[in-house]
């Protein structure tokens, strides 16, 4: 999954630049470290352009200091245009006799080789900017939730960021997901 050079180079511009543009995003971080672990990895890379292609607009959030990987979340505005109208996952999807979606978040996000975003990961994503005030992003589902036919998507509204249920297998055109990667 090696992106060619041009295209790689076209994302390193735009990623570094965004890194620079949010630097209330991953103070203390330095770009040049970033790009050299990115430049040594090129699966990661290629789901970085995934994100990128997508309409996510990764950036870095921060450093896991235990593992010693940057970590980057899908910072788009709004949930990211590409990754819209998905249900939950594969069981939610196979449920559905008629007016089936596209897919759904857990098999697309695993072909881009990123994690959904858990609740906590989704809050601290809030800390950073308001996202997702017209749009609400799928997360991770507890296991308990899910096996009773439910799912949790969540959004930013009146100053808050709200978690609600819905069934799996329904979807939205103002619904999609968000991802992260580390690095």
């Amino acid at each position: 999954m090696d992106l060619l050079t041009e295209k790689r180079e076209e994302l390193f511009r735009v990623l570094t630049a965004r890194f620079e543009k949010n630097m209330h995003c991953h103070e203390g971080l330095e770009w040049a470290k970033v790009q050299a672990k990115l430049e040594s990895n090129a699966e990661k890379l290629w789901s970085l352009y995934e994100m990128e292609r997508t309409g996510g607009e990764p950036d870095v959030v921060g450093l896991d200091k235990k593992t010693g990987e940057y970590v980057f979340y899908d910072c788009s505005e709004e949930s990211p245009k590409g990754r819209r109208s998905l249900c939950y996952d594969r069981k939610a999807f196979e449920s559905r006799k008629e007016n089936k979606p596209e897919g759904n978040v857990i098999d697309r996000a695993a072909a881009m080789g990123i994690a959904l975003l858990t609740e906590e990961e989704y809050r601290d994503l809030q800390k950073l900017g308001k996202y997702d005030t017209k749009t609400s992003s799928w997360i991770v589902t507890p296991s308990d939730i899910r096996k009773l036919g439910g799912a949790i998507f969540a959004d930013f509204r009146y100053g808050n960021v709200f978690v609600y249920h819905n069934g799996a297998e329904s979807y939205y055109a103002a619904r999609g997901f968000r991802g992260s990667l580390r690095v």
